[in-house]
């Protein structure tokens, strides 16, 4: 037996001998999404319930778990906070059994580093090399910070997990114990793309030139985009969010990452989640490189990238182009994330350009998502002085450039019919036409 692997056996215990690991009142940090190992949050969640541990805190971005740092009959004996939440988070939120963290996605490594005192991180990663390294998978986002600034790491190792490249590694002599599991990767299925999503995405897609390097960002639209573009030639990745439309991008030929001007010949990304076929993609392929998010969300990085092009979605744009994507209303949604990162990276970007789309109502046609002013009490995501283009099924409005009422004029004009009049008569109450 090598020396790595004798290492191993001695670090190897059960999920629950590590929650006993972990003291009361210990401040832990899983990394986004799939990073989060349920085995040892379920062991802790068990502690909890027993009364043999109180007082975890517990910090995530984007749980896709049943966390039992989400469950409300702990209430008290736990805290959890969300960088940017999910179905999970939002319920926890509005239970008041979770606090949330507001933050660009790109600067969340450095909030690790300057104000969190950790004392504990814990991340489901993939086997063991023979040189003793561990691969943190489909997350490299804020592991490596975490890492740093952890006192105790404690990795979950699972098979199923893609062993991917980059900067996102992990060696054998830093870990103080680990477990094994055998459970399937958490799969969401690809968005179901309606009518109008495919509208609004092959109205982006007659704006993207071959050759570009392309960001796209979560759900339908998004996904419609990446639909759309399969007739491109020799696109570039370089995203968030590796997902289901980027392997169809790839395979299909589109992408080539060839013409990219930075990181030519690799798709870059800090973040994957999607179906099987994503995983498997994945496993031992060096065309993928995993960074942490503070460099593949920098937009400075971004705009290395010529004709850099940024795709997302939002629920709701005012007269002045301010984007409200994280609330509705006042309710809370989800977060930041790299919206905003990647917005100004591709303003930055020689020929870049960044849509942020919609469609143009809600709750079946009954309310419009372009209003005179957003909902009160939303939150601004993307301001109006960032914003580029605004997209829905009925066409593509490029504010940036635009003085005020050039904007409110445009906006009216791609919002829904059975809006507009009554959209340019608060706008001529407002002085905006």
């Amino acid at each position: 037996m090598g020396l790595y692997q004798e290492e191993y056996r001695r670090k190897c215990c059960t999920a629950e001998a590590i929650a006993e690991r972990i003291e009361s009142g210990a401040v832990c940090a899983s990394g986004t999404c799939l990073s989060e190992p349920c085995s040892i949050t379920q062991a802790l969640g068990a502690a909890l319930r027993n009364g043999t541990r109180t007082g975890i805190v517990h910090h995530q971005t984007m749980s896709v778990f049943p966390s039992p740092f989400f469950d409300d009959t702990l209430q008290g004996k736990y805290s959890a906070v969300s960088w940017f939440s999910t179905a999970y988070g939002r319920a926890a939120f509005e239970k008041d059994c979770a606090d949330v963290m507001p933050v660009y996605y790109r600067d969340v490594p450095g909030q690790y580093r300057q104000f969190i005192d950790l004392d504990v991180f814990y991340a489901t990663v993939s086997p063991m090399d023979r040189h003793g390294y561990f691969s943190f998978g489909t997350t490299a986002a804020e592991c490596q910070a975490l890492a740093e600034q952890a006192k105790h790491i404690f990795l979950e190792v699972n098979p199923n997990m893609p062993r991917t490249f980059g900067e996102q590694q992990i060696h054998i002599s830093q870990v103080e114990a680990l477990c094994e599991t055998d459970v399937p990767l958490q799969e969401v299925a690809p968005a179901e793309i309606d009518e109008i999503s495919r509208c609004i995405g092959g109205r982006i897609a007659e704006k993207v030139p071959n050759g570009a390097t392309i960001q796209l960002g979560i759900g339908a639209i998004p996904a419609a985009v990446g639909l759309c573009l399969r007739d491109k030639r020799d696109l570039g990745i370089h995203t968030e969010l590796f997902s289901d439309a980027m392997v169809e991008l790839i395979e299909c030929g589109a992408v080539t990452n060839q013409r990219k001007t930075l990181h030519k010949g690799k798709s870059v990304t800090t973040l994957a989640y999607g179906t099987r076929r994503v995983y498997d993609y994945l496993n031992d392929n060096t065309g993928v490189a995993f960074y942490p998010v503070d460099y593949v969300n920098d937009p400075r990085v971004i705009a290395q990238n010529d004709n850099f092009i940024s795709v997302n979605a939002c629920l709701e744009v005012d007269l002045w182009g301010q984007v409200a994507a994280e609330s509705i209303g006042s309710r809370h949604f989800s977060g930041t994330g790299g919206q905003v990162d990647f917005v100004r990276g591709a303003r930055e970007s020689r020929g870049g350009k960044s849509f942020i789309a919609m469609p143009s109502t809600a709750k079946n046609g009954a309310l419009s998502r372009i209003r005179p002013g957003l909902s009160s009490n939303a939150i601004v995501t993307t301001s109006k002085n960032d914003v580029d283009y605004i997209v829905t099924e009925y066409g593509a409005a490029r504010l940036r450039g635009a003085t005020v009422r050039a904007r409110a004029e445009a906006l009216i004009g791609i919002a829904h019919p059975n809006f507009r009049e009554e959209l340019r008569y608060e706008a001529k109450k407002l002085h905006l036409v």
